[in-house]
């Protein structure tokens, strides 16, 4: 997905949001936003926004020297989601449609996104997707690919939100890889989090090799690409991964609720819309 215009305050608030968990120090604050303005003005708009982000985020943590502002908050997060987890494994239990429900689980924790500055209530969101329609459902072309998959590689967005991504996989009933951001980025998942959400019993972990926050092929790893290239199955959670790989020539399924209206416009749904994508 490219950059659109309505991208670049975005980036702006995001730097503005970080400098402020990262430091009170209004000095570095306005260093950041000043570099920050400055990288905007340069960036090419067929970029895919992660890209930029990747740039923001590295200027937050060489102003502000803190590598992990949103450890603490992520941390939370985790433990919230883990206080859910038996509830949300009886409402997968008790349905009539497992695999579907698993779904909507795991597209509901996609809301903890601190990129987009949005208010959110975990279980709330959790009730709302329960119900809500999908806007773009490609469920039959998701479950035919997934029966003839041998394994499948598995995206990952955002810490807490990886809780979820573990009841979906614990449906999947095939051998899953979860790949994970490679060093701290706002809240997106790294090796430590995925650790911390138990993700380990049920995938082997491996990272992307990239800091953006998304999944930029161009800035991952070689064993990545690897398995990238020859996976069976693919699922990419999340605005980050869609951004970064909706013009890529390769089977995926994104799965992700449209928080913004830049990529709703881009999806051609409305916002708050959640989605199952065959690309």
């Amino acid at each position: 997905m490219k950059t659109y215009l309505d991208c670049l305050p975005c980036f702006m608030s995001q730097a503005l949001r970080a400098g402020r968990i990262a430091t009170t120090d209004e000095r570095k604050i306005k260093a950041l936003l000043d570099d920050v303005g400055c990288l905007t003005k340069e960036i090419p708009m067929e970029n895919t926004p992660p890209e930029t982000g990747d740039l923001i985020y590295q200027k937050v943590r060489e102003i502000t020297g803190i590598q992990d502002p949103f450890k603490q908050i992520k941390k939370q997060h985790i433990h919230e989601a883990l206080a859910l987890y038996p509830k949300l494994k009886q409402i997968v239990n008790d349905s009539s449609n497992k695999l579907l429900t698993a779904i909507r689980i795991a597209i509901a924790g996609n809301i903890i996104d601190l990129g987009v500055g949005k208010e959110f209530d975990i279980l709330e969101d959790v009730n709302r997707v329960l119900k809500q329609d999908f806007a773009i459902f490609d469920f039959e072309e998701f479950t035919a690919q997934l029966e003839k998959a041998e394994s499948i590689l598995y995206l990952g967005d955002n810490a807490g939100e990886s809780v979820f991504d573990k009841i979906l996989i614990e449906e999947l009933r095939k051998p899953v890889t979860y790949v994970v951001r490679e060093i701290p980025v706002i809240n997106d998942v790294t090796f430590e989090d995925a650790i911390r959400s138990g993700l380990d019993k049920v995938a082997e972990i491996v990272s992307s090799g990239s800091s953006a926050p998304g999944t930029i092929l161009k800035l991952c790893n070689d064993d990545f690409l690897y398995r990238f290239n020859h996976a069976d199955f693919i699922i990419s959670k999340g605005q980050g991964n869609y951004e970064g790989l909706s013009n890529v020539q390769r089977s995926v399924f994104f799965l992700l609720i449209a928080k913004c209206h830049v990529i709703a416009n881009d999806l051609k749904v409305r916002e708050n819309d959640i989605v199952l994508k065959a690309n």
